[in-house]
């Protein structure tokens, strides 16, 4: 992030534009939105400048900006449209210590102004890193049009019976009443009485928020999925934002974790393979204590809460404490790997049915049934194996695997940072320690991906047909 995005307070604040032109005037439309003092300088001006100046909107001084003119001066636009006089100007600014815009040269600029929303006092920025200005506004447009006028009206008037509703509590309460005012009895309100009925809907919908009992206290075992933001389900990322707690294990990708509300409570409790690690009692407990306390908790697990996330551990846990849940389901991370290779996990004539495995259980290396393993065109996602690697190839080659059955090693799958190895049962261990890929790794036994694939069994063919 180059630039900060903030928000400055322009009350009775000045700030300069240096120009009179196209180009100034494009930038007063906004800034005689604030509260600052507008002070414009330059030759030729529009005759849009003239007629604000004249209605006291800002002050006009035909001549170029000086160096004594910057006096308690909090921002400067050049808006020259002239290199030289811009440069002239930005060396000015910066020897009085004073931020400067040179408006469409993103180098030379100290900040940069975002597309705004306006729906005063409810101002939502839109920024680009000056990148993509045409993408920047084209986000402002339909934000515009999903958000009515009113809101700014509402906002103002909630603004004025902020005092009052201090008095519940800070968390889930306090923001069903503001969610309830904004989305449901305001804008009802609103329509039907005007401004006046409006405010006499919040003294009606604090006293029924009030006379309602405390909230339950809730966890949430949710599924984040393989770690790509966009393949979280809608559920979840609702449920995300509402949280006030979030409880996630090591492997909730840093995206995923930016949906939360920035004032919730956020826990990371990895459990690692070796190393510092949560015991898993104390994750229970930490869950109980929040809910208890009547807080919305999600408990977010990478990948899918049902598939190798010890959910029935946690679930007994709240049953035994009287603490309410429920499941919203994730994509595994075989499904996401299976996808990134163009394959899928059954195949008519090939497999009609798929295995889930894990590499590790409570006891250590998981052992499975080898010989359905070592079954011609059986399919399986074995997770947590990276550790239990060589273990695996023994076990599949002394129980019969092919040495040259596909295996497919799929590591931080649906991420920016994903790698594929395409191997086989004979030599996926040594390929997969020289690879030394970091990350959670997933291995689709009997599957290689699509190009690859499709070489092998073209070469298959061939084989077959010089023997026949």
């Amino acid at each position: 992030m180059r630039h900060f995005p903030i928000f400055l307070d322009t009350t009775n604040r000045n700030i300069i534009v240096s120009g009179a032109g196209e180009c100034a005037v494009a930038k007063l439309r906004l800034l005689l939105k604030t509260q600052a003092k507008i002070f414009v300088f330059g030759h030729d001006p529009e005759d849009i400048i003239l007629q604000w100046a004249k209605k006291g909107l800002l002050i006009f001084t035909e001549r170029s900006l000086k160096k004594n003119d910057i006096k308690n001066i909090i921002l400067i636009y050049g808006a020259n449209e002239n290199s030289i006089e811009d440069a002239r100007i930005k060396a000015i600014s910066n020897s009085m210590g004073v931020l400067i815009n040179i408006v469409d040269n993103l180098n030379d600029s100290e900040f940069i102004t975002p597309a705004i929303v306006d729906r005063d006092p409810l101002t939502i920025a839109i920024g680009t890193e000056g990148t993509a200005p045409v993408l920047a506004r084209n986000i402002k447009k339909q934000l515009e049009e999903i958000l009515p006028t009113s809101l700014g009206i509402l906002a103002r008037i909630g603004q004025s019976f902020r005092n009052h509703v201090e008095i519940l509590p800070m968390g889930q309460k306090r923001r069903n009443f503001w969610t309830k005012f904004y989305f449901h009895d305001g804008p009802q309100a609103l329509q039907n009485g005007g401004e006046n009925e409006a405010r006499n809907s919040l003294n009606s919908l604090l006293k029924n928020t009030l006379e309602t009992k405390t909230d339950i206290g809730r966890v949430h075992l949710i599924g984040a999925g393989p770690g790509d933001p966009d393949l979280l389900t809608l559920k979840a990322r609702k449920l995300l934002h509402e949280a006030d707690v979030v409880i996630h294990d090591q492997l909730v990708s840093e995206p995923i974790l930016e949906l939360a509300r920035r004032e919730a409570i956020i826990v990371e409790t990895g459990k690692k393979g070796f190393g510092k690690s949560w015991y898993q009692d104390d994750i229970n407990a930490l869950m109980i204590k929040h809910a208890g306390q009547g807080k919305h908790v999600v408990r977010l697990k990478s990948g899918d809460p049902t598939m190798f996330g010890r959910l029935d551990e946690e679930m007994s846990s709240l049953d035994q404490a009287g603490i309410l849940y429920d499941i919203t389901p994730g994509i595994t991370a075989a499904s996401a790997a299976v996808a990134t290779i163009n394959q899928s996990l059954t195949k008519r004539g090939r497999n009609s049915s798929v295995l889930h495995l894990t590499g590790h259980d409570i006891n250590g290396f998981a052992d499975q049934d080898w010989r359905i393993l070592s079954i011609p065109g059986t399919v399986a996602a074995i997770y947590m194996g990276k550790r239990a690697a060589q273990f695996l190839q023994g076990r599949l080659l002394m129980y019969g695997t092919a040495p040259n059955t596909p295996i497919t090693i799929v590591a931080n799958a649906s991420r920016p940072n994903q790698k594929i190895l395409d191997s086989q049962v004979g030599s996926f261990s040594e390929k997969l320690t020289n690879s030394h890929i970091d990350g959670p790794i997933i291995f689709l036994l009997g599957l290689a991906p699509r190009d690859v694939f499709s070489q092998l069994q073209k070469s298959s063919n061939q084989i077959e047909m010089v023997i026949s």
